[in-house]
């Protein structure tokens, strides 16, 4: 009996190991390296626009997945706007720049 439960229990976990890394598959989830290279990078973005006079670190928001760099958010004028994709495209590690930041003045 005790071998049956061990089979059974066996059979079981590896079934529920299969699932759970089809999963993150499907969604795309990141490696633990990636995850933490994405946050550095976010990081160093918001860190370099608090420090510019230019850019409203606090008005734009800033979100790395897999090296690419999604800004949004609003600035003041198109070259806050400009000003905060070149600092995201300055920063090593970035790939890839989305600027979805509105201008409103």
């Amino acid at each position: 009996m005790k071998k049956i439960a061990k089979v059974v229990l066996t059979s079981v976990s590896l079934g529920i190991i299969a699932l759970s890394s089809g999963c993150a598959v499907v969604r795309e989830q990141q490696t633990v390296g990636t995850y933490i290279d994405d946050a550095t990078i976010t990081t160093q973005i918001k860190s370099r626009m608090a420090a510019d006079p230019v850019t409203n670190a606090i008005a734009i928001s800033v979100e790395t997945l897999k090296g690419e760099v999604q800004l949004s958010g609003f600035a003041k004028n198109a070259s806050e706007k400009s000003r905060a994709e070149v600092i995201a495209r300055d920063v090593n590690g970035v790939k890839r720049v989305r600027n979805d930041i509105v201008v409103r003045p």
